[in-house]
């Protein structure tokens, strides 16, 4: 992996990425306020894994990524929905998403909720109905396919009941038994984990894989999701909200369940380490075009936000 380089591979998928949506957001008319809700909080920024995730996928199966630039807006839309309405008073009640004050702040908390739907279901219309937003598409029975995996992963299966459990969980007094390190892991597997699995499967199915690599695929996706999550929850305690550009510390002040708050910090670090090795390890069946889906494990560790 020497002589990849990461930094100039993410740093130009997210500008693909972000062209993308730039596209997307002007296709809508730019000058609506709900448009311009929708856009403060889907071009705030961000890292971009989950499309970046889709398009590595795509790769690593041998295909051309631009066959995946649907799928992977599409899950960035519906990223960026929950993030809207996970900041919303009634939730988490944060001021600051990717470093600028959340969309309820920024308009008003009628308006945050509107442009999180717009999101999410424009981003359906994207993957069913595209237009001439995209130069390549995977035929339509496959975007069929696509819009179902995404919707399991974001709807009652998925993320949704992930954030409904995560909100239970802040009302009970979290210990730290097996049971709830068994709880948080259900909770992070459905509200983070589901939304990664689908964007590495997205990618996979955009490139027609056969089942044995969306099988290896599958294990990596899932590990990784967990170690991500873990990693979040590290970031929390340890990081710095000026690099964050998210509050430190609001799990703590949440009553959330955490790893650090059950585990301990260093375990949390040790468990985070060994998933992402697992991850890695499930690469093993493919060949050098896997490069940025190992690097991007590797990131997970990394990240400082």
């Amino acid at each position: 992996m020497s002589d990849f380089d990461f930094r100039a591979y993410l740093t130009e998928r997210q500008a693909v990425v972000n062209q993308q949506l730039e596209t997307i957001l002007e296709s809508l008319g730019t000058q609506r306020e709900l448009t311009r809700a929708m856009g403060h909080s889907l071009m705030a920024g961000g890292k971009r894994l989950r499309p970046i995730l889709c398009l590595a996928a795509c790769e690593a199966c041998g295909k051309d990524p631009a066959h995946a630039l649907a799928p992977a807006s599409a899950l960035e839309m519906v990223h960026t929905y929950s993030l809207i309405h996970d900041d919303l008073p009634a939730m988490d009640d944060d001021d600051l998403r990717r470093g600028i004050p959340t969309c309820h702040r920024a308009f008003s908390e009628a308006t945050a909720i509107l442009a999180g739907d717009g999101l999410l279901t424009h981003a359906f219309q994207v993957l069913t109905r595209p237009g001439n937003l995209f130069t390549l598409l995977p035929d339509p029975a496959v975007r069929l396919e696509l819009t179902a995996i995404l919707s399991e992963a974001a709807g009652v299966n998925g993320m949704i009941e992930g954030q409904m459990l995560d909100m239970l969980s802040q009302e009970q007094e979290a210990t730290a038994l097996p049971s709830s390190l068994d709880r948080l892991e259900k909770i992070h597997r459905l509200k983070t984990g589901k939304m990664i699995q689908a964007s590495v499967l997205s990618g996979a199915v955009s490139a027609n894989a056969d089942p044995a690599m969306q099988e290896h695929l599958a294990v990596y996706a899932d590990k990784l999701g967990l170690a991500f999550q873990v990693k979040d929850d590290i970031l929390d305690v340890e990081g710095d909200t000026a690099v964050m550009g998210k509050p430190a510390g609001s799990d703590e002040a949440n009553h959330k369940m955490t790893y650090p708050a059950l585990m301990g910090l260093e375990p949390s670090k040790r468990y985070a380490e060994t998933l992402v090795n697992d991850a890695v390890d499930a690469l093993a069946f493919f060949d050098e075009k896997a490069l940025p889906l190992r690097a991007i494990a590797a990131y997970i560790l990394q990240r400082r936000r």
